[in-house]
């Protein structure tokens, strides 16, 4: 029916379901703040004790190739991933367990801040601090 190279381009363009693939998702599915790498392993770990990282890489890679994840990139902090398709949001890194939070909403009305001239195409923001387990820890 169809020669090797068909075959290939087609597992190319998707990803094939495993065990390991899911562990991933379902990760992503139970959390709902960006994740680094360390912690999707820990997690899917739960459910898979054999996952290592360089899976967990390899289909983080290919979920974010997919559109199903979005990079997430803070000033200091490793990259993380969060599912995409969210509507617009900012973070707030603590610094007690080095996790990221989702923040709702956005205050806005940032284009006053703008030089004259200049025109605001997009932004970001990041509040850092303790979050309430830490805070509470402490």
């Amino acid at each position: 029916m169809f020669g090797l190279a068909a075959g290939e381009a087609i597992l190319r363009g998707m990803e094939r379901k495993t065990r390991q693939r899911d562990a991933v998702c379902g990760v992503f599915e139970r959390e709902s703040r960006p994740l680094s790498p360390l912690e999707v392993l820990q997690e899917a770990q739960r459910e898979l004790p054999t996952l290592g990282i360089a899976t967990v890489y390899r289909h983080l890679r290919s979920l974010v190739e997919e559109e199903w994840l979005q990079l997430v990139e803070l000033p200091g902090v490793p990259p993380r991933y969060e599912r995409a398709g969210k509507h617009h949001h900012h973070h707030f890194h603590c610094h007690g367990c080095g996790k990221v939070y989702e923040l709702e909403g956005c205050t806005g009305g940032f284009a006053s801040l703008v030089p004259d001239g200049f025109e605001l195409e997009s932004h970001t923001m990041v509040l850092h601090g303790r979050c309430a387990g830490c805070t509470h820890a402490a």
